[in-house]
């Protein structure tokens, strides 16, 4: 356990069971802090995403050299129409709701190549450390394995989408983070990944990446703050924080009420696309959409080698139990809303061709989750208007990448009370 100032809380309570927020809960403990983790899901261990907590069902990717800014000027040059097709990558129904209009026009005014330059080169502090937080995780006694990616493999049809993806890797090396990538011709890919298909041309390696089973982490995650003396009460849905004095009281829904101890030192907010509601009255006013993502799972003829990407298609591939967990598309929607089979569709559609004896229409475990996504692209990490209630969300497609590295600059903060200059850009109340 690290030190601890002598203002420092001595306990947390955390809102939110996701990566991010089982994240913040351990680097707590890891500094002295007592942490207790309420989410209003079960945080699952098993093959079954029923009543899951949001991480369940997503890629696993732990990629720093591919997180970048979802807004981005792509999204002007393809045209704000095909937003509202039900087949397009990025979908947004037609449906009436102001807060929906205004995160997406805000999401379109950032979709610009200054914006996305400037949101890289607020990620690269945070992208640069990713993989050595999990390594302390690890390290600290969380069993779920990290897996490398041997290497990980983005396949196009077209040498321009190629063409694209190269020059995209140039502007990211020039943010400062690192990405060490080779060309492959497809003969050579196909012999290091028998699984892709013949319509993949072009192939890109890119190197130094890794993948979890993002079920599987969040359990042992769990486990060892459970271990550690952590409280974690799942199906406790948090109804509203009141700061009052040097105590932030936490009241739950009925009928979870009981369960839940009434005032903590501190606070952290880390509810995903739910973080408006408990974050709001404190000051957060930076819109925080649903970006539902899908996801199912097929067999394969072989075990894949590693993790396979296809970002003209917007899908990616993960080596999850004997198969592939296929996920894709980002919908702004309500994030309760059920599943909507035209995007599963979207997701094999656009799958279709890019896998070899690999079959579409035999898929299990179809999933949706809503991942928490800014109109700028940045994740908000900090402090807000209460000085006891703090923010950890907001990480769109890379809430488990970033998770680790979220939550020991978090708790720096809380714990010493200063924070890192890297956080400056994710502020709360920016």
């Amino acid at each position: 356990m690290g030190d601890r100032t002598r203002d420092a809380p001595d306990q947390v309570a955390v809102v939110g069971g996701g990566i991010v927020g089982l994240c913040v809960a351990w680097y707590l403990q890891d500094r002295g802090v007592r942490v207790t983790v309420l989410d209003r899901d079960r945080l699952t261990r098993g093959p079954d995403p029923t009543g899951a907590a949001s991480s369940w069902g997503n890629a696993g990717w732990l990629t720093p050299a591919l997180a970048t800014p979802l807004p981005e000027p792509a999204v002007l040059r393809y045209g704000l129409r095909v937003l509202w097709r039900s087949d397009s990558p990025v979908y947004v129904p037609p449906v009436a709701d102001a807060g929906l209009a205004r995160f997406v026009a805000g999401f379109v005014r950032h979709s610009t190549q200054r914006h996305w330059r400037t949101a890289m080169r607020a990620l690269a502090p945070l992208t640069r450390t990713a993989l050595e937080a999990f390594d302390v995780l690890a390290a600290g006694g969380v069993s779920a394995p990290t897996r490398a990616a041997a290497p990980l493999l983005a396949g196009y049809r077209r040498q321009a989408d190629l063409d694209a993806l190269l020059a995209e890797f140039t502007e990211i090396r020039a943010a400062g983070q690192r990405a060490d990538v080779d060309v492959l011709d497809a003969l050579t890919a196909r012999d290091l990944e028998p699984l892709l298909g013949d319509e993949v041309r072009h192939v890109v390696a890119v190197h130094g990446q890794r993948y979890i089973d993002p079920g599987r982490f969040v359990a042992a995650l769990a486990d060892s703050i459970r271990e550690r003396g952590g409280v974690i009460s799942e199906s406790t849905a948090v109804d509203t924080l009141r700061s009052v004095g040097d105590r932030v009281e936490v009241r739950a829904a009925a009928p979870s009420a009981a369960a839940v101890p009434g005032s903590f030192d501190a606070v952290v907010v880390a509810t995903g696309a739910w973080l408006p509601r408990l974050a709001g009255p404190f000051g957060v006013r930076l819109p925080v959409q649903a970006g539902r993502g899908y996801s199912f799972h097929v067999a394969t003829p072989q075990p894949p080698t590693g993790p396979i990407y296809f970002p003209a298609s917007r899908v990616a591939c993960t080596p999850i139990g004997e198969g592939l967990r296929v996920a894709g598309m980002m919908e702004f929607r309500a994030p309760d809303a059920p599943l909507d089979p035209r995007r599963i569709q979207a997701v094999v559609a656009a799958t279709r061709g890019l896998l070899r004896d690999v079959d579409l229409d035999r898929r299990t475990h179809e999933w949706v989750g809503p991942r928490p996504c800014t109109p700028d692209g940045l994740p908000l990490i900090g402090r807000t208007a209460a000085p006891r209630v703090f923010v950890a969300g907001g990480h769109g497609m890379w809430g488990v990448t970033l998770g680790p590295v979220t939550g020991r600059l978090l708790a720096e903060m809380i714990v010493d009370g200063r924070s890192n200059p890297a956080l400056a850009p994710f502020d709360p109340l920016r």
